[in-house]
């Protein structure tokens, strides 16, 4: 099954995994570290960002290490975009108006 990246993101544990891996390649230990949890309960946010391609897999040795799919990333970005637009064009408009009510009262 695979789950929606949407759902995956939701959780605060598992974008702090993303931020952390998005520096460098970590394995489940290394990441585990720096949460006050479990190492299984790392294991299942690294299996749900695999399963959603947020991570991948890459086997170096005996050890497995986790890095950020970027390609994954920009379609999350894209999806955003639409909001930012609006958000950007609604900031426009109040620093329209509040322009408009500071020249007024000057």
């Amino acid at each position: 099954m695979r789950r929606d990246v949407f759902q995956a993101i939701a959780d605060p544990t598992r974008r702090a995994i993303i931020a952390l891996i998005a520096l460098q390649a970590m394995t489940p230990n290394s990441i585990a570290e720096h949460f006050d949890t479990t190492r299984q309960a790392v294991s299942k946010h690294l299996r749900i960002l695999t399963e959603c391609e947020l991570v991948k897999q890459e086997h170096k040795g005996r050890e497995i290490y986790y890095t950020l799919e970027l390609e994954r990333m920009k379609e999350i970005d894209k999806w955003l975009e639409q909001f930012r637009k609006i958000w950007e064009t609604r900031f426009s408009q109040l620093d329209t108006l509040l322009q408009t009510i500071q020249n007024q009262q000057t």
